[in-house]
């Protein structure tokens, strides 16, 4: 979410921001709210503890979902609800707890058409203890590369090939081990293993700087 302040002429400033679900409404979400005014609040409740168990990587089971469908619920409409408050959730917490206000949450989700009777629940998931629980969640499913665990390198001299009797010509061997247990080896030229150090160096001299202001801190 992006909040922009624009001051006018006569000294008054107007808030110029954006939805935490985007400048375009996801079709989820579109799909979900025709379904919402015909949705009781206990089933929505019930709706949503599903999601939020889903997203905590719990498995749905049958006999939850069978306590929500009912005679006035089809499958089609619940799939409906189902994927849009997913969506919506989803949508919420990706935006830190910090950046996202409640107030700015509430009126976003006015501005959806969706009733004010759900947004109670939808306040205490996206802002309350549950929180915590879905940060770590999403932190830890997260897709990325292996990092670098340990660092090896010697220097090798090249005395004799098949071709010439006396080389003497050195070059450097660096063994990676990466986090996922990998190990990656790779060879380079002395004067390339001086430019990688002097990089190295320059970059942590510029992490250095950062440190020390105020405005940013940087965490391991």
């Amino acid at each position: 979410m992006s909040i922009i302040q624009i001051k006018g002429g006569g000294g008054t400033t107007a808030v110029d921001r954006t939805s935490f679900v985007g400048t375009r409404i996801p079709p989820e979400i579109q799909g979900m709210i025709k379904h919402l005014a015909k949705l009781d609040k206990v089933t929505f409740t019930k709706i949503l503890k599903v999601v939020v168990g889903a997203i905590l990587g719990s498995e749905i089971s049958p006999q939850s979902l069978k306590s929500i469908i009912k005679d006035n619920i089809t499958e089609e409409v619940f799939a409906f609800l189902y994927c849009g408050i997913d969506k919506l959730v989803k949508q919420a917490i990706k935006i830190p707890s910090t950046s996202l206000k409640q107030e700015y949450f509430i009126q976003d989700l006015q501005e959806l058409q969706i009733p004010a009777e759900f947004h109670e629940d939808l306040v205490s998931c996206v802002f309350g203890s549950v929180r915590s629980q879905l940060d770590q969640h999403l932190v830890s499913a997260r897709p990325r590369l292996p990092s670098l665990d340990h660092l090896d390198w010697r220097v090798d001299v090249t005395i004799s090939t098949g071709v010439l009797n006396r080389v003497l010509v050195r070059g450097v061997t660096m063994d990676m081990t990466l986090s996922d247990g990998s190990i990656k080896s790779f060879e380079m030229t002395v004067s390339k293993f001086q430019d990688l150090r002097f990089q190295v160096a320059s970059v942590l001299s510029e992490m250095e700087k950062l440190e020390k202001r105020s405005i940013l801190k940087i965490k391991d």
